[in-house]
């Protein structure tokens, strides 16, 4: 589904916004107010254009405010966005001046950028790429692996890497990170770990699989640094 979700819901439906926001930020309050030191990051997702961040994040902003108004407090927050489509990534230089952090979506990354619906391509058409079509009476291989799988490099990861250079370029504090199943996935960690993002978020089952890969992808980033000092 590509249509109406995201931002765009909040921005038709701003209710649906407010309520969530005003729960994250009375529930932070109400934790501080018990020595519990949080730090809520509220996370705008599915931005293709900057202003659509910019009169959605003014407006939740406000109502940040409100909130720490009426419970007689204050909290620090953040907010950001999510990465999740290719014009976003192209005009991530734009979006970084008006967000604290990007999390870069790659589930929806991906089926943006191959053109794939995630539910048809699995049950219809992408294990035969990754198996091989049948072409002249021989099977050929379109796929080598399942991008939803493991993040597609040649494409998704060019975007992510444009992302980060254009976004840095007008907000060097910017905090990146991935969230999605590749997150989970050992060498999509190990790819995070080389274009400079500083964390990766993962369903929970696949949480010990990425510490032990984050922790990989950093040691093997080490030893390839000190081998090239030696030289």
């Amino acid at each position: 589904m590509m249509g109406l979700r995201g931002c765009r819901l909040g921005l038709l439906y701003p209710e649906i916004n407010e309520m969530q926001v005003r729960a994250i930020f009375e529930a932070a309050l109400s934790v501080k107010k018990q020595g519990i030191k949080v730090l809520p990051e509220i996370m705008i997702p599915l931005i293709s254009d900057v202003q659509e961040l910019i009169v959605t994040r003014e407006h939740l902003e406000a109502l940040a405010l409100l909130v720490m108004a009426e419970q007689k407090e204050k909290i620090e927050y953040r907010f950001g966005t999510m990465i999740e489509l290719p014009r976003a990534c192209l005009v991530a230089d734009e979006i970084a001046k008006h967000a604290e952090f990007f999390s870069f979506g790659t589930n929806d990354l991906t089926q943006m950028t191959f053109g794939f619906s995630r539910d048809d391509a699995e049950g219809k058409f992408l294990q035969r790429y990754l198996e091989g079509v049948d072409i002249s009476g021989q099977k050929v291989k379109i796929l080598a692996n399942n991008p939803f799988e493991i993040l597609d490099r040649q494409g998704v990861g060019k975007l992510m890497k444009l992302a980060i250079e254009y976004g840095l370029q007008t907000n060097p504090k910017l905090k990146i990170g991935i969230c999605g199943e590749h997150g989970g996935e050992a060498s999509s960690i190990e790819f995070a770990e080389k274009i400079g993002l500083s964390y990766v978020s993962c369903s929970p089952y696949r949480i010990p699989l990425a510490r032990l890969a984050a922790a990989q992808a950093l040691l093997k980033k080490e030893i390839e640094t000190n081998h090239t000092a030696d030289k």
